[in-house]
């Protein structure tokens, strides 16, 4: 039985007419990029995030002693011109102020649970934060504090959704998207995100699961794009330390905090799951395909 010839690999491409001899172009072969380590980016990233942060901490004192107008206001006006050399400023404005309607959420339900509150400040790229002048005495009041923001972020997402519905403008529509989608990232329960404020009254195997499907998101980053996200390290990092914490043994003081009533338990966890779920069709509904 004969073997079938194998393959030459120096077979020759055909040759176009007028293109034989001396006249034939060069064939230019690329090299294939070769992989970078993956533990390389990872550690400029960490680095960065350190330096950065270092910054940030170093700065933020000094906006205590401007008004309350300007911590809000300047920064809101620094992070529109910061978004709007991506986006334009339309879109720019649009979005700063459906990051605004979210900080207001955490303002008016830490407000209604007694306690003190700062000015929401923004800081561009990275969305604003209020400052709690009181700690939450227990994990529900904390919940509470955490899902005020997602339910307002929802409610002015899809008031943007509803206008492009009478106008039948694709920028309400793209607007609405951006909103949900910020309010449903916002829901992962790590790190200082709502979520991770929210979980803490259900239970901290919540925080394992959303570490393992962020770490897990970032390494298909890694291997698809070879590129991570230098924010989602950042909040990965930064969440650590509670992490650990839920799962050390607890003094009383401690489980105190944690102790809340069952039916709290269900309403919070209602509330979370279902809140996913709406904005996960909110995005669906609001999503334009080309």
């Amino acid at each position: 039985m004969d073997e079938p010839s194998p393959i030459r690999s120096e077979s020759k491409p055909p040759v176009l007419p007028g293109l034989d001899g001396d006249r034939r172009p060069p064939v230019i072969v690329s090299t294939p990029p070769r992989t970078k380590g993956f533990w390389g980016p990872i550690a400029l990233l960490v680095a960065a995030v350190v330096k950065f942060g270092s910054k940030l901490v170093v700065l933020m004192p000094f906006l205590k002693f401007l008004p309350a107008f300007l911590k809000t206001g300047g920064t809101m006006l620094l992070s529109v011109g910061a978004y709007a050399l991506l986006w334009g400023w339309k879109f720019a404005l649009g979005f700063v102020l459906l990051i605004f309607v979210h900080e207001l959420g955490h303002l008016v339900a830490a407000r209604s649970q007694g306690l003190r509150v700062g000015v929401p400040v923004f800081i561009p790229f990275m969305g604003a934060v209020i400052a709690l002048k009181d700690a939450p005495r227990n994990a529900w009041i904390e919940a509470v504090v955490g899902i005020g923001g997602p339910i307002f972020g929802t409610i002015g997402a899809a008031v943007c959704f509803l206008i492009h519905v009478a106008t039948g403008d694709p920028f309400w529509s793209a607007l609405a998207y951006s909103g949900f989608m910020l309010n449903l990232f916002n829901l992962a329960p790590v790190g200082f995100l709502d979520g991770g404020r929210i979980v803490t009254a259900l239970s901290p195997w919540l925080w394992v699961a959303g570490y393992g499907v962020m770490i897990a998101y970032l390494v298909h980053e890694a291997m698809t794009r070879g590129w991570i996200s230098p924010l989602l390290i950042m909040i990965l990092i930064m969440g650590l330390p509670r992490l650990f914490s839920l799962f050390r043994a607890r003094d009383a003081e401690a489980r105190r905090f944690f102790e809340i009533e069952p039916r709290q338990r269900w309403t919070v966890g209602i509330a979370y799951f279902g809140l996913i779920a709406l904005l996960a069709l909110g995005m669906s509904l609001s999503h334009v395909r080309p």
